[in-house]
């Protein structure tokens, strides 16, 4: 029998088959906020590559099956999957093939049952091997990177220290956990490759993501620290020009999203009362927003996140970020926008990539662009932080000196 047509006309079956596997399974959370499309990817000239494989006539088209995997592998790292997520990918694959020739297989012979099987896993198992190997190099490339932008923030690291000694500790010990994780990983990595141990195995991709992981968060941390020194230091220059709020808030909300989708919680925006133009720095608006949204987001359980703006009077606006999330004691209240200041929330909450910098920001920039930040909250019940701006924010003037 002539598996390879019945494989090439069930081919687009089989890809519309497997998205819908691939989208379904909670063992791939990586692509829940995907589309058809870019979950797709390049699996169609997997399955037309292995229709070449399983044909009698033509000559094996190994090419293109390569290239496909290694495109997939690239992409999948740039998605941000987890090695294990791939690996499944590629089960539902194989499970949707045989599912759908399952039924002419087994009118075939058994030489060619056992043909057609053989070269189906073997093709399956290539095109994992090939999306493994540039998943690692994407990884490894991206390691690299990292390794450099923390080697150039050293330097500046070292003046902000030393600048700040009454966080110096605190800073220390929040840079040790994810210093030490990458110190670790990186020297059992090296390690396994100068013995010639390291394979594009599971184990061996999860401790490249680990490495990641905890080089990210190092990263964020510092650049948190630097936003908040510069800041401080008054060497941050705003970029005032005539913004639409409406604008703002949309850009927003395209960041916030899939964090409240994430989690389940609904994202609620309320902008019909505000000014239609403020003159303002548009991207630290945006970035006040986004700090305040995504935290609201880290400490809501169920319920709503609010982002409601409105005018005040001719010269002032407010934007409010409201959550029904755990809330904040009035003890913790009055240092709630000191740096690295963070709520202990409940076992159910995830808060592993919060640096505590986030408000300490917020309330800089706020400073900066002369306004105020107010905070209302109530412990169980959800907290509501609303900035205070004036209409147009004017240039900063140094004062003049007195003679």
């Amino acid at each position: 029998m002539d598996f390879s047509q019945l494989l090439k006309e069930r081919a687009e079956t089989i890809a519309n088959q497997w998205v819908e596997a691939v989208k379904r399974d909670r063992q791939i959370q990586s692509t829940d906020h995907l589309s058809a499309v870019a979950i797709r990817d390049h699996i169609p000239h997997v399955l037309m590559a292995l229709t070449t494989v399983l044909s009698h006539e033509e000559e094996n088209d190994i090419e293109t099956l390569a290239v496909a995997s290694l495109q997939h592998g690239a992409l999948r790292a740039e998605q941000g999957f987890d090695p294990t997520e791939i690996a499944r990918e590629y089960h539902l694959l194989r499970s949707a093939i045989l599912a759908n020739l399952r039924q002419d297989l087994l009118q075939g012979s058994p030489e060619e049952l056992f043909r057609a099987m053989t070269l189906i896993n073997a093709v399956v198992d290539a095109a994992i091997a090939q999306c493994f190997k540039s998943y690692v190099q994407e990884r490894l490339q991206e390691l690299e990177q990292l390794q450099s932008q923390l080697a150039l923030t050293n330097q500046e690291l070292t003046r902000l220290a030393r600048a700040n000694q009454d966080n110096l500790s605190v800073l220390t010990h929040e840079l040790k956990t994810p210093l030490n994780s990458i110190i670790g990983y990186s020297e059992l990595f090296l390690r396994q490759q100068r013995q010639a141990q390291t394979r594009d195995t599971v184990p061996s991709l999860e401790h490249i993501e680990r490495v990641l992981r905890n080089g990210r968060q190092l990263l964020r941390l510092i650049n948190d620290a630097l936003e908040l020194s510069r800041c401080e230091a008054g060497r941050m220059p705003l970029q005032l020009v005539s913004t639409e709020v409406g604008s703002v808030i949309r850009s927003v909300v395209e960041v916030i999203q899939p964090l409240a989708d994430a989690r389940g919680l609904t994202l609620v925006v309320d902008y019909d009362l505000a000014p239609s133009q403020v003159v303002v720095d548009p991207l630290r608006l945006q970035q006040i927003l986004i700090n305040l949204a995504s935290n609201a987001v880290r400490y809501t359980l169920t319920g709503n996140i609010t982002i409601q703006a409105r005018t005040l009077d001719q010269e002032k606006w407010e934007v409010a970020v409201i959550d029904t999330g755990i809330g904040i004691a009035p003890e913790e209240q009055a240092h709630i926008f000191d740096p690295f200041v963070q709520l202990r929330p409940p076992d159910s909450f995830s808060n592993s990539d919060s640096t505590g910098l986030g408000l300490a920001i917020v309330a800089q920039l706020v400073k900066l662009m002369q306004g105020e930040i107010q905070l209302a909250s109530q412990v169980g019940t959800g907290s509501t932080f609303t900035v205070i701006l004036p209409i147009e924010v004017k240039e900063y003037q140094p004062s003049a000196s007195v003679k």
